[in-house]
């Protein structure tokens, strides 16, 4: 992910002492309790779930789309995304997720046990239920004809004109060509309607093409019909007022997530959760923000969605130009900012820090920037600041990606608490040169007395939470980013 760094090692007294005392003032305040996440398992258990329990993660696979999942403003989003996020959470686990936007790919992804749980808004049919254990429904759908409407639609005055103009009826599909998305329900469904309506239907299957990119061929005129679920057909009507998709061509089928056969403890803890979650309101308020929030046109169609501009924040030429300094990926370096100020210039914390990298005063002296300062010459004077913590670890961890994990705790705590970690790891026989479940054990540790009172500690209380969470939010969003913007 990483390359290794080309320079030697120096240090200078006088910044090395602010490394360690800008950490300091964050962190020694042992009034503020660290946060205990809840978790909440259910039973039975089974080999799956007391997997993803004992490992920390739940490994899901979904779609990239403008429902499913996509990155806005430098963050992730996405309906089965949040989802998943929530799920996650009720476990008490990290989410690892996986986007895969090819049907065969996902289904082998469950079958080999390299995924334990799909979210792609499945319908469940007869042949999927004898692959597949799926969830409670989540919610229903019909398949919908895609096509576009007359092209005088807007001097029409009533819809009943539109109505005569379009397909309504699907005995009207006898001799159309249909273009669907390899291995889809839809398939299926059209044959089945072929042999209804006593005629063929002539189906291209597209294994290069997803279901929302054949809906954009079809507003282009590149296609003339393609099928889509209800809920995907009125999203993307938004993006594309010159579709129609009123036309069903079956009937409410469940929308669940699928689970690999035998995965029973994790199906219970599934259904159970559901149950309780398809009633709260943040189910809701997820449901409304992604299918029926007029914004989302707004968003998709946004320089700063990944779906359409591809950029992660008005910054990216800079942090692309400054992150070469450091030798980082720029979506590494756009993460850490986003973490910092939300790509915010003019943000403030309370503890005095500002700006797009979120640096104490006395550390931005001396960089020579200030709360005025253009956010070029911000990121110019963090990514120095970066470079200089770089230097302090470059011969004790020659891995350049274990060294970034040090490095990022270290920008967010300070590098003598980062130190007093190493050495507690060191004393209790865990690797000081390795971040998980080694030195960030340690950290996340140091708000506890037998820890931060440790003989071997100089620097006293950390609220370890922080700079633990610091690490894994930036890298998990990292993760993101490479998802689904280009480098």
């Amino acid at each position: 992910m990483f390359s290794q760094m080309k320079f030697k090692p120096s240090i200078h007294i006088g910044i090395v002492t602010v490394l360690i005392v800008s950490g300091l003032w964050f962190c020694n305040q042992p009034g503020v309790k660290d946060k205990q996440q809840k978790v909440i398992i259910q039973k039975p258990r089974n080999l799956v779930i007391n997997r993803i329990l004992q490992d920390g993660r739940l490994v899901a696979a979904t779609d990239y789309n403008s429902t499913n999942y996509f990155i806005y403003r430098g963050e992730p989003m996405g309906y089965q995304y949040e989802m998943l996020k929530s799920f996650a959470d009720y476990l008490g686990v990290k989410l690892d997720l996986r986007i895969i936007n090819d049907l065969e790919k996902s289904f082998n992804c469950i079958q080999m046990g390299t995924c334990e749980l799909l979210a792609i808004g499945l319908t469940i049919t007869k042949d999927r239920a004898e692959q597949f254990s799926f969830s409670e429904p989540l919610s229903q759908t019909r398949q919908m004809l895609v096509q576009r409407k007359p092209k005088n639609w807007r001097n029409m005055q009533t819809m009943e004109q539109i109505d005569r103009m379009v397909i309504r009826n699907p005995l009207d599909l006898a001799g159309k060509t249909i273009h669907i998305q390899k291995n889809s329900t839809y398939k299926l469904r059209l044959d089945n309607l072929s042999n209804e309506i006593g005629a063929d239907i002539q189906i291209i299957e597209h294994d290069d093409a997803t279901t929302e990119e054949l809906i954009e061929m079809v507003a282009d005129d590149k296609i003339e019909f393609t099928v889509c679920d209800e809920h995907i057909a009125l999203v993307n009507k938004k993006f594309y007022p010159d579709l129609d998709v009123k036309t069903a061509i079956s009937f409410p089928q469940n929308v669940a997530w699928a689970v690999r056969k035998g995965s029973d403890g994790l199906l219970d803890t599934l259904n159970a959760w559901l149950k309780d979650f398809k009633k709260s309101r943040t189910s809701a308020y997820m449901y409304n923000k992604y299918f029926r929030n007029s914004r989302t046109i707004n968003i998709a169609k946004s320089e700063f969605s990944s779906l359409q501009g591809g950029k992660i924040s008005p910054y990216d030429q800079t942090i692309r130009q400054y992150s070469s300094m450091i030798d980082w990926d720029w979506r590494l370096l756009a993460s850490l900012i986003y973490q910092e100020s939300r790509f915010y210039p003019e943000a403030k914390s309370w503890a005095g820090a500002f700006g797009l990298m979120q640096l104490m005063p006395h550390t931005a002296e001396k960089y020579g920037v200030d709360s005025l300062s253009p956010p070029e010459d911000q990121i110019k004077a963090g990514v120095e600041f970066i470079r200089l913590l770089d230097k302090q670890f470059v011969d004790k961890i020659e891995d350049k990606d274990e060294r970034t994990k040090f490095v990022l705790a270290s920008y967010n705590a300070g590098i003598a608490h980062v130190y007093d970690a190493r050495r507690l790891a060191e004393k209790y026989n865990k690797d000081p040169n390795k971040w998980d479940e080694n030195v960030d054990y340690y950290l996340l540790n140091k708000s506890k007395p037998e820890y931060y009172n440790d003989s071997v500690v100089k620097y006293g209380y950390c609220r370890g939470t922080e700079p633990y969470n610091f690490v894994y939010d930036i890298l998990d969003r990292f993760h993101h980013y490479k998802n689904v913007i280009n480098d």
